[in-house]
């Protein structure tokens, strides 16, 4: 189960509950059943973290392997453009195709970076999103509680 379907469950264990006879405000509730939905929330956070660790750890990976192709391939230009300069006769037209690959493989590497960027930042963004919701969930449901809990105090 994930964290939203737990604390559906705990919405449910309390919308069954049964009302206290003369105060409709408070319910008795199942302390062992919220604890054992507490308990799961606590063990289903850190797999969250996880996997937001993951989608960072791949984020970085792409990066890292996005700069090593382009080091390579620049690498592979400066090699080629040297080995058609090393040619006196051909020199001239070594430099202009050195310098084309050169242009190509730094676009290339750039087009590259952009994409893994923009891969990145959206999965950071889809993260960050779902993070977010389930941060404003378990708030309500914990601010639930807590007024639950206070109510049950005045009454």
């Amino acid at each position: 189960m994930n964290i939203e379907e737990i604390l559906e469950d705990m919405d449910d264990t309390i919308d069954r509950a049964h009302t206290i006879p003369f105060a409709s405000h408070k319910v008795i509730v199942d302390a062992d059943r919220l604890r054992e939905l507490i308990n799961d929330i606590r063990l289903n956070i850190p797999a969250e973290i996880k996997r937001a660790k993951l989608i960072d750890f791949d984020c970085e990976r792409i990066l890292n392997d996005a700069r090593a192709k382009a080091e390579q391939i620049v690498q592979d230009a400066e090699l080629r453009a040297k080995q058609l300069c090393s040619e006196e006769a051909v020199q001239k037209e070594a430099r202009q195709r050195g310098a084309d690959m050169l242009m190509r493989a730094q676009r290339g590497s750039n087009e590259i970076k952009a994409a893994a960027e923009d891969y990145v930042n959206r999965l950071l963004s889809d993260a960050e999103a779902y993070f977010s919701e389930n941060l404003h969930e378990v708030q309500k449901t914990r601010s639930k509680i807590e007024n639950r809990k206070k109510n049950s105090r005045k009454g």
